[in-house]
């Protein structure tokens, strides 16, 4: 692909997605004065049970009681982005929440808070592995911010094997 095409793809996309995004504010936020809406809580909890769930507790209340950490941890962590990365995000939120965005870009036909942790793991599967870089660029947010956000709290870090800083 030459170099003018892929910045005139990125170009159209991001204006594309700036304009359904903005759109779709109006109607059903992923976030609202810096805190997850009843669509933004359903969306970062179906992405975190899907992208960390070997590392989250088995027992239901264990699980809740991490989730519940998990999200107030995202939550900060996107409260302490720039506003344009925060702006962009939201757009994502917004966008991945809303039922048509869901279906297109995510590839999801079940709704947020009634998929199953594999159905919500194979279209992250298919996000990661689509040949539209704006698919990719979906999951890698949610994957990411997802992962900041568990394992910024240490009491995570076990899960993982890792044994925390070393001591100076």
């Amino acid at each position: 692909m030459k170099r003018r095409t892929l910045l005139t793809v990125g170009v159209v996309t991001g204006a594309l997605l700036t304009l359904v995004g903005g759109t779709l504010a109006l109607l059903k936020p992923g976030r609202r004065d810096g805190r997850f809406t009843e669509s933004g809580t359903a969306l970062f909890t179906a992405v975190a049970k899907a992208v960390l769930s070997s590392t989250l507790p088995a027992e239901p209340a264990a699980l809740g009681k991490a989730l519940q950490g998990h999200l107030k941890r995202l939550e900060d962590t996107i409260a302490g982005l720039n506003p344009h990365m925060q702006a962009e995000i939201d757009e994502l939120a917004t966008i991945v929440g809303s039922a048509p965005g869901r279906v297109a870009l995510v590839g999801l036909n079940t709704d947020w808070a009634s998929a199953s942790t594999a159905q919500v793991s194979a279209a992250l599967q298919d996000m990661r592995e689509s040949k539209l870089a704006v698919r990719q660029q979906a999951y890698h947010a949610l994957r990411d911010l997802s992962n900041g956000a568990y394992f910024a709290d240490p009491s995570t870090w076990q899960a993982i094997g890792y044994p925390g800083p070393r001591a100076l």
